[in-house]
């Protein structure tokens, strides 16, 4: 039988070279972790992170190595993985080093929708599940083009999303979740500001004067507490609760995100 050997690069330009598809799966990345179980890959799950709740029996069934962003090397080495995903937000440099010393480690890069696809298509190829990572983003398409039809005549609002409390931070330009505001014709008003900002909330006024504020339920759990808190500091702005899963997962959770949005929309 002819060896299946499986060349690319992943989304940091790295070169990926497997002599066969991997049957020990480890992911560093919960978004990631939704995603392979919905390629149909969950008995070659080996390990996850505490932070992988999706599917919920995966925290039951499948061995969990740490976190994000601190991981147990000697369990991960146990689990003797082919391939271990990370990817450049979720994981350190450290990390990627560390899993790099085990085995081949394939790392992500999630700006937009477009980086989305070609993920799932090179989780479609590199484990041969070409025809369900195809049905996958065709369906995230249909979604999409259905949602921007949606939006396409609602107002432009001035938005800021809240992702930490306690220094107040934000999610600024060249993040996910930026490009999925705009989807939303969501102005972030942080957008002059790149990554996850620390911001002064007493200055949120002068600084941007958004007309919506969101709180997200991750990382930081944002509750009916801290809408109050912050409704003080922003007096006329409307401030929402959201998913944060549906604003920063990418991969399947997108099929259901669009649909949430729309709800979302109509909480305005």
């Amino acid at each position: 039988m002819a060896i299946s050997h499986i060349k690319m690069k992943d989304q940091l330009d790295r070169d990926i070279n497997l002599n066969s598809s991997p049957k020990r799966i480890l992911s560093l990345v919960p978004s990631q972790t939704e995603l392979l179980h919905d390629l149909g890959l969950e008995n070659a799950i080996v390990g996850i992170t505490k932070f992988c709740v999706h599917p919920i029996h995966f925290k039951k069934t499948k061995q969990i190595v740490g976190g994000t962003k601190t991981i147990n090397l000697e369990k991960i080495k146990a689990l003797n993985p082919d391939i271990i995903l990370c990817n450049k937000e979720e994981n350190t440099k450290e990390i990627v080093k560390q899993c790099e010393a085990i085995c081949t480690t394939h790392v992500s890069n999630i700006v937009n929708i477009d980086d989305c696809l070609e993920l799932i298509a090179q989780y479609g190829e590199i484990f041969k599940k070409e025809t369900n990572a195809a049905k996958i983003s065709d369906k995230i398409k249909v979604n999409l083009k259905d949602f921007q039809a949606f939006i396409k005549n609602k107002q432009t609002l001035k938005a800021a999303y809240f992702i930490w409390r306690n220094p107040w931070m934000v999610a600024g330009n060249g993040t996910f979740i930026n490009h999925l505001l705009e989807l939303n014709k969501f102005e972030n008003v942080y957008k002059n500001l790149e990554r996850y900002p620390e911001i002064n909330l007493e200055k949120i006024q002068e600084e941007g004067n958004p007309e919506i504020i969101l709180l997200s339920s991750e990382p930081y759990p944002f509750k009916d507490e801290h809408v109050l808190e912050i409704s003080c500091a922003t007096y006329n702005t409307k401030t929402l609760l959201v998913d944060g899963e549906m604003f920063s997962w990418y991969g399947s959770r997108l099929i259901k995100a669009f649909d949430y949005f729309k709800k979302l929309h109509q909480k305005l």
